[in-house]
């Protein structure tokens, strides 16, 4: 799943009830579009776009300037940004997809391994992806343990470990997971 956030935006300038010039709210506007596409070069980059005049073109989400995802920083080309393993599931899979600092993906599965470079677009899309705050949210053990045969996903980002098997509410992890599972093979 390749996400774009886009329509970062100040809100603008109105007139107020005494005629003066009303002072510039400091909200951001911040809305996500998901495609199911499978990376490719052609795929969507974030790409802001122009303040509109337009009052009826509302956001889809409104939130401060300060919870807005950026890019995590990239500190060298063997960084790991993320890693995550998706294990279980009734054929007993065990599957792996690295992203690494110098916009590499290795990926593991059967113990087959292959090494994609992704375009600027995509990586900057993951790293954004890895920069939502809403991840902070995410607890470290959200697993089902009366459910059987679900995939397990295991995610090591930002020096913390997540484990999940997707059965509760957290759609900033839902959508990294998405993404990263587009890097799979297909069997």
């Amino acid at each position: 799943m390749v996400c774009a956030a886009a329509a970062l935006a100040l809100a603008g300038c109105s007139s107020g009830d005494d005629g003066k010039a009303a002072e510039p709210t400091d909200e951001t506007v911040v809305t996500a579009t998901v495609s199911d596409a499978p990376p490719s070069p052609a795929s969507p980059s974030l790409s802001p776009s122009s303040p509109s005049s337009d009052a009826s073109a509302s956001p889809s989400v409104s939130v401060p300037a300060s919870a807005s995802p950026s890019p995590v920083p990239v500190t060298g080309p063997d960084q790991k940004l993320v890693t995550m393993t998706v294990s279980g599931g009734f054929a007993g899979v065990n599957r792996e997809v690295v992203l690494r600092g110098d916009g590499t993906v290795r990926t593991t599965d059967s113990g087959e391994s292959a090494v994609r470079r992704t375009t600027a677009a995509q990586f900057t899309t993951l790293r954004t992806l890895l920069g939502d705050p809403a991840l902070a949210d995410v607890p470290a053990f959200a697993i089902d343990m009366g459910s059987a045969d679900k995939f397990q996903y295991t995610l090591q980002f930002d020096g913390r470990t997540v484990m999940t098997d997707r059965s509760t509410d957290a759609p900033a992890l839902d959508r990294l997971i998405g993404a990263l599972e587009k890097w799979l093979p297909t069997n």
